[in-house]
């Protein structure tokens, strides 16, 4: 049974999720074989599967390239979550550090750290994209990269130093190496 889903996204994004001339909206609509109902003034979109979609979950992944468009990923990166084994995590800071908009500023500054460093140390530890938007951080990766990646955020929330929270995204990419390392020569072995 067709269902719709009706979501609201911050308006200066629906540029974004349109692209130049329908083109972003069109390759969502193609990828996933939805058709987008955009109110460009509200901010609200509607998604609705197409007679040829076989994909029972078609809808619901749009939804989710949607809220990551409109939480600041560029369209291709937001795609990514067509792949089963990818998910979007949101973490709401005010949750963390309450309605204060200085806190919220002041640890977005930590997360994304002197010249984007600390963002780009987790993404490329965690092996994720993290986009920092209004009052959330959010990531796109596999379950367990992402898992790391918020725990990684989270630290810095709590008010770890950045120190400790390299040296934690290390030992958890050491871990997963030796992991991957091990299962592959279980495989050798056989």
């Amino acid at each position: 049974m067709p269902t719709t889903e009706y979501m609201k996204i911050p308006r200066e994004r629906v540029g974004v999720l349109i692209g130049t001339k329908g083109a972003t909206k069109n390759l969502v609509e193609k990828t996933t074989h939805t058709h987008l109902e955009i109110d460009s003034e509200a901010g609200t979109v509607s998604i609705s599967p197409t007679p040829e979609s076989d994909d029972p979950l078609s809808v619901w992944k749009t939804r989710y390239i949607v809220k990551a468009i409109g939480r600041g990923f560029n369209p291709e990166i937001a795609l990514k979550l067509t792949d089963d084994e990818m998910m979007l995590d949101i973490i709401n800071l005010p949750d963390y550090v309450g309605k204060s908009k200085k806190a919220v500023t002041r640890q977005k500054s930590r997360i994304i750290g002197k010249d984007g460093r600390t963002r780009d140390i987790i993404t490329e530890m965690a092996e994720v994209d993290v986009s920092i938007y209004g009052k959330t951080v959010s990531i796109i990766g596999n379950m367990a990269h992402v898992q790391i990646a918020h725990e990684a955020v989270e630290l810095i929330l709590n008010g770890s130093r950045h120190k400790t929270v390299y040296s934690f995204l290390q030992k958890k990419k050491q871990d997963r190496r030796m992991r991957e390392f091990q299962e592959t020569h279980k495989i050798i072995d056989l």
